[in-house]
């Protein structure tokens, strides 16, 4: 069985690990964290490996994991490198917003380099690990590195969808608006309903339906048919209004109001076209 090291063990690097080691992909070998105490705690919820507390401890292993933070991939990496232990070995990070050019020092080492990124939120680790079946993964990289991926990402309920390395970014913010900006706006919704009076265990049972239910529609019949309100009406007036009633409340909400309106009208547009 190919060896597995891993190097950063937050929630996606743990979530992996388990899902590596107990689908039989990998062997889970040596973990290193930013500390000794945090990579023991990736040992217990991954199930396997052990912890290190230093890079010099690393030892050589087929497959290479860096699930450390976006700004510190490219750094790990050459630190990796400059061990040897990288040659002929596949390295890949976890990172949505980075490509795996940020492997650049690894590739140079003779090593296959590829980028890993579940769309998930990892908010519950536990319960992604228990439920990763159909996770979509965008991966780009080689392409000895990502054939030498799929069938471990496949053992583990992955479905891997290519993408464009030189839009990584672009890529990785769709992810930040259907995911952290959908939290924001929601979160705009509970605040208002309480300035209006309305207690918050109540404004969350009146935002949940109406929520889910506009979700629900813009996956089951798309975004300009999904659209209602006072913008896809054109009624401007009662837009205006809300945005004065709004910048008299709160300023900030009234300015992430003003954006919100003005992308709503290029949709309704599109719904009318």
């Amino acid at each position: 069985m190919a060896t597995l090291n891993i190097v950063g063990a937050g929630h996606v690097g743990r979530v992996l690990g388990r899902l590596l080691a107990v689908s039989g992909s990998y062997q889970v070998q040596d973990v290193l964290t930013r500390s000794h105490a945090s990579a023991l705690d990736a040992l217990a919820f991954i199930g396997a490996g052990t912890a290190l507390a230093d890079m010099a401890s690393l030892r050589r292993a087929d497959v290479w994991m860096l699930a450390v933070g976006d700004d510190q991939i490219a750094p790990v990496c050459a630190q990796l490198a400059a061990t040897g232990l990288l040659h002929g070995a596949l390295v890949f990070h976890c990172s949505g917003a980075k490509s795996s050019a940020e492997l650049q020092a690894a590739s140079q080492f003779g090593a296959h380099v590829a980028s890993v990124h579940p769309v998930r939120s990892f908010a519950d680790p536990s319960a992604v690990a228990q439920d990763f079946t159909g996770t979509f993964c965008g991966v780009e990289g080689d392409a000895a590195a990502l054939a030498l991926l799929a069938p471990a990402l496949t053992a583990i309920g992955a479905r891997m969808v290519v993408i464009d390395a030189a839009a990584k970014t672009v890529y990785h913010a769709a992810a930040v608006f259907a995911s952290n900006y959908l939290v924001t706006v929601v979160d705009a919704a509970l605040r208002a309903y309480q300035a209006a009076g309305i207690p918050a265990d109540v404004a969350l049972a009146l935002a949940r339906p109406l929520a889910t239910e506009t979700l629900n529609n813009v996956f089951r019949l798309g975004p300009e048919a999904a659209l209602s309100g006072p913008i896809a009406r054109g009624d401007f007036l009662t837009v205006a209004r809300q945005q004065q009633a709004i910048d008299g409340w709160h300023q900030p909400t009234g300015t992430l109001y003003a954006a919100l309106a003005d992308a709503t009208t290029a949709l309704a547009v599109r719904k009318h076209a």
